[in-house]
């Protein structure tokens, strides 16, 4: 009876690999997942910062007033020219309630003529139009003086009531019975009926958009007919410095009629502004930037009334009657600060917190989805178990079986090291196990062939026969290869 050692498999096997630390899938889907938010958020606050629409809210008299048919005309422009700004008009019984919301905050924009009771948050963004007071006698009447003025009965040509309160201001005429003197004109009344003897009108004043008096023809009409004479207001100058609001105007030549030319000459009288005017809380930005959009389409705000048709940049004067905003003064004076120069800072603020978020993001990646490099003192361990199994190799096949496996793990090192998944941490304690083995090895394979041919003489009676079991496992190992 004959008693076989262990027989290793036939087939060699495959090199040891290096061992790898697999990856997380969820921390990794976890990862990629808050990758794809903070750029969103990155995109949709660039977004917000550049485009976000404001709606800003204007208040304005009644609906036909023309400060409510700029706003429209304004609300347009910002739609076409696809501006963030958004306007939303809020109509009143008249300018002064439009001007009442204004002062409580209720309202960002507003206009204004400047003998109205200026809120004071209220700031310029662009003046609109001016008023001229044009001072009208009978027939080839002059009138010399306000003091001469103030003895006749006037009638007054306006839109409203405020222009007569205001004519009684700039004639220092009280509530009483002189006032009585100074009358609103019937709509629609010609300066023929005004100064026809029935009604008994010394003067009439006049207080009319510019724009609509370079085109009103009656002017023209009445002057042939020698209706009236044009009159300088000689206290211009003076009006304008003892009332707030008052501007001194010049009437060039011919404004009101070529032929007959009125004036004949260059004439002084007074006259009141129209201001577009915001909240002074409103950020620079924003309006530099409306008054921007107001100054660049100027021809496209004008009614055809001729309202708003000559529109000039707000006065940036520190003694302006009411001063310009800090947004629009910064764009009138070419102070306005480019993209690059407004957000620099902030650019490069995020940046710098864009890229600390990157590299954390970059880390935990790296952290969750790197191969973990194996020490090769860890390989030393298998090299070991080789060792151990070496005693039990009781053929020269299985012998080679574990040469193979040795040199195996040597051949994945090598590549380890080259690849980076094998660190260099404990190389000298796996070469020494190496080397160990590999000795071990050689001279365990010395002693099964040296045994190998002592068994072999013993079968041909060279020697008497030996009964040690290991030595007729070789033999019969040895044979049955």
């Amino acid at each position: 009876m004959s008693t076989e050692g262990p027989v290793s498999s036939p087939t060699e096997p495959p090199p040891r690999r290096p061992k790898v630390i697999k990856t997380n899938q969820q921390q990794v889907f976890l990862y990629v997942v808050l990758t794809l938010l903070l750029s969103l958020a990155t995109v949709w606050g660039g977004r917000a910062l550049l485009h976000n629409s404001e709606t800003l809210i204007f208040a304005v008299g009644a609906p036909n007033s023309d400060e409510a048919l700029f706003a429209a005309k304004l609300a347009a422009v910002l739609n076409v020219n696809a501006s963030r700004f958004r306007i939303k008009i809020v109509n009143n019984a008249d300018s002064a309630k439009a001007l009442a919301q204004f002062d409580r905050k209720q309202a960002d924009l507003a206009v204004l003529r400047t003998d109205a009771k200026v809120p004071l948050r209220a700031r310029t963004l662009a003046i609109l139009e001016h008023d001229l007071v044009l001072l009208l006698g009978p027939g080839n009447k002059k009138i010399k003086s306000i003091a001469e003025l103030k003895k006749k009965k006037i009638a007054v040509v306006a839109e409203n009531d405020a222009s007569l309160a205001f004519v009684r201001s700039i004639l220092d005429i009280p509530d009483g019975p002189d006032a009585a003197k100074i009358q609103m004109a019937p709509q629609g009344a010609t300066l023929d009926r005004l100064f026809a003897p029935s009604n008994g009108f010394g003067a009439v004043i006049a207080v009319v958009h510019a724009s609509r008096a370079v085109r009103d023809k009656g002017y023209e009409q009445v002057a042939k007919r020698g209706g009236f004479t044009l009159n300088a207001i000689d206290e211009a100058k003076a009006l304008a410095r003892r009332l707030p609001g008052i501007s001194s105007e010049t009437l060039t030549a011919g404004t009101l009629s070529t032929s007959p030319q009125i004036p004949d000459d260059d004439l002084d009288t007074i006259g009141l502004e129209w201001l577009l005017v915001a909240q002074s809380r409103m950020s620079p930005t924003t309006a530099g930037e409306l008054a921007r959009i107001v100054y660049e389409n100027k021809p496209a705000l004008g009614l055809d009334n001729g309202f708003a048709t000559r529109i000039e940049p707000a006065s940036v004067e520190k003694d302006a009657f009411v001063m310009a905003h800090q947004g629009a003064a910064d764009y009138i004076n070419d102070d306005t600060k480019s993209f690059m120069e407004k957000y620099s800072d902030l650019m490069y603020l995020g940046a710098a917190a864009l890229s600390v978020i990157g590299s954390i993001f970059a880390a935990i990646y790296a952290k969750i989805t790197r191969i973990a490099p194996e020490k090769a003192s860890e390989l030393s361990t298998a090299i070991l178990d080789i060792g151990e199994r070496i005693e039990h190799a009781h053929s020269l096949d299985q012998l080679e079986c574990l040469q193979d496996e040795l040199e195996g793990i040597l051949r994945g090192a090598v590549i380890g090291l080259r690849d980076g998944t094998i660190s260099t941490d404990g190389l000298d304690t796996f070469k020494l196990g190496y080397e160990f083995v590999r000795d071990e090895i050689g001279m365990r394979r010395d002693y099964l062939k040296r045994h190998a041919a002592e068994t072999d003489k013993t079968v041909q009676g060279d020697g008497p026969a030996q009964h040690d079991d290991s030595n007729v496992v070789v033999v019969k190992t040895a044979q049955s290869a």
